[in-house]
């Protein structure tokens, strides 16, 4: 079969052992995948999920897709759809490539008339950043360095709360938005997920990247000029854990938790640090008590979507170690109970804050222990459900039982005293001098 146009003949004759090959590989995906269903139907059995619904839906894509591709490529290679659609192709203008398939024929090749609307309308872009940004996991740590701050046993400034708040929202926006940028593939292949922004190409990649520049670049400024060099450089440190460790190591070790629980400690620290200028006993106490929280919530949130990360192909406590996943959440909702104990010896809090907090704590642990006991989609959900209570309700006791409310009145009261105490001593000083020239007088009279 040939074309009348010998540059179109030509260029298909150079494509046609290729798609031969892709035929090939298509056959071979196909009788592949076909024998791996019922392997992964036995293995993720065996990784005691609640049910093999999910696995057979897992492996039933997987063929649907590999069918798809070979059926394509069948059709591409045939002589038949060859000749009958010869007259489609025509010479392009641009270097002399094959090109006018009628559109109503292309396959994923343009954008959707709404998507082409979305990028030319620049209403639509501080939206599109909120989305980016991730807007309610930003707000979450947000939320923390203000406590953070508001806990720290130091006299407040309206500035450098308002400084460190903006320029930790704007690092964690350029974080996220980096973390969309590399997981663009992963997030296609899981339902929560599929319907960010740079997965539906309602913006660039090199616009996200762009943001996240211009984000993290004005955030640590702020945090700089605002706040202190501590409280930047502990920006920069987590900015670096979240984009260049945690979110690779997402596909290669379930460490992953453990440096993500690390990546949100952090942020409180920020907080007391911006207000105190230092690191002591109290900023150590809430990385520790945020970092515990991480382990309930992500692994119970995480039981629910095992289906999205292994098609994603994420390595996650709860599809590659599910009993693992479940005891870890029950040991740090237990080392929360402990360290809320310490905090009053830390200076941070009063004791009555140990009473306000068992019954919490404790109903934590009891949720923890039925997921534990009985892990399946209602206990891991009502976890999850509670942790999000958890979490403000422990901050805002913490923030009511502060030990040291007014630390400026209390220096001030400090340095009144000092200066009472300094001006009783000159006047003693004062009298004694005019006691002694007065017995001057009376030896030489």
């Amino acid at each position: 079969m040939k074309f009348q146009d010998s540059a179109t003949n030509q260029h298909f004759n150079h494509l046609k052992p290729v798609l031969h090959y892709l035929k090939a590989t298509a056959n071979y995906g196909l009788t592949y995948t076909k024998n791996l269903k019922s392997n992964i139907v036995k293995n993720y059995a065996d990784a005691d999920y609640a049910n093999e619904d999910d696995a057979k839906s897992i492996s039933g894509i997987l063929v649907k897709f590999s069918t798809k591709i070979s059926k394509a490529v069948k059709f591409l290679v045939n002589d038949d759809n060859i000749n009958n659609n010869s007259k489609k192709f025509q010479r392009s203008p641009n270097l002399g490539k094959i090109s006018a398939i009628p559109k109503k024929e292309l396959l994923c090749t343009t954008l959707p008339h709404q998507t082409i609307q979305e990028l030319t309308d620049f209403k639509n872009l501080p939206f599109m950043y909120l989305k980016l940004s991730k807007i309610r996991l930003t707000t979450l740590v947000v939320i923390t360095t203000m406590a953070g701050y508001s806990i720290a046993a130091a006299p407040f400034n309206i500035i450098t709360f308002l400084c460190c708040c903006v320029g930790t929202g704007l690092v964690s926006s350029a974080a996220n938005a980096i973390n969309q940028y590399h997981e663009v593939p992963f997030d296609a292949q899981m339902s929560r997920t599929k319907n960010r922004v740079l997965v539906k190409a309602q913006l660039t990649p090199l616009h996200a990247l762009g943001f996240a520049f211009i984000t993290s670049i004005s955030g640590l400024i702020i945090l700089f000029c605002g706040c202190n060099g501590l409280t930047a450089s502990l920006g920069v440190s987590n900015l670096i854990l979240y984009t260049c460790i945690y979110t690779p190591l997402k596909r290669i070790s379930i460490l992953n938790t453990w440096i993500g629980s690390v990546v949100g400690a952090i942020p409180p620290v920020m907080g007391w640090v911006s207000c105190t200028g230092h690191l002591d006993s109290g900023a150590w106490l809430l990385a520790a008590i945020l970092y515990a929280w991480q382990f309930p919530h992500f692994n119970a949130l995480s039981w629910n979507l095992r289906p999205d990360y292994s098609k994603a192909g994420y390595r996650m406590m709860a599809v590659t170690n599910p009993s693992l996943c479940r005891r870890t959440a029950l040991r740090y909702t237990v080392a929360i109970t402990v360290l809320c104990c310490l905090a009053p010896i830390c200076d941070v809090t009063n004791y009555f804050f140990i009473l306000q907090t068992l019954p919490l704590n404790l109903y934590f642990t009891y949720l923890a222990f039925k997921f534990y006991r009985k892990s399946d989609s209602a206990s891991s959900r009502k976890l999850f459900r509670f942790s999000l209570l958890h979490l403000p309700i422990l901050i805002t006791l913490m923030l009511i039982n502060k030990k040291h409310w007014f630390p400026y009145n209390n220096n001030v009261h400090l340095i009144k005293s000092v200066q009472k105490e300094s001006l009783t001593t000159s006047k003693q000083t004062h009298l004694h001098d005019d006691l002694k020239e007065t017995l001057n007088m009376v030896k030489l009279t």
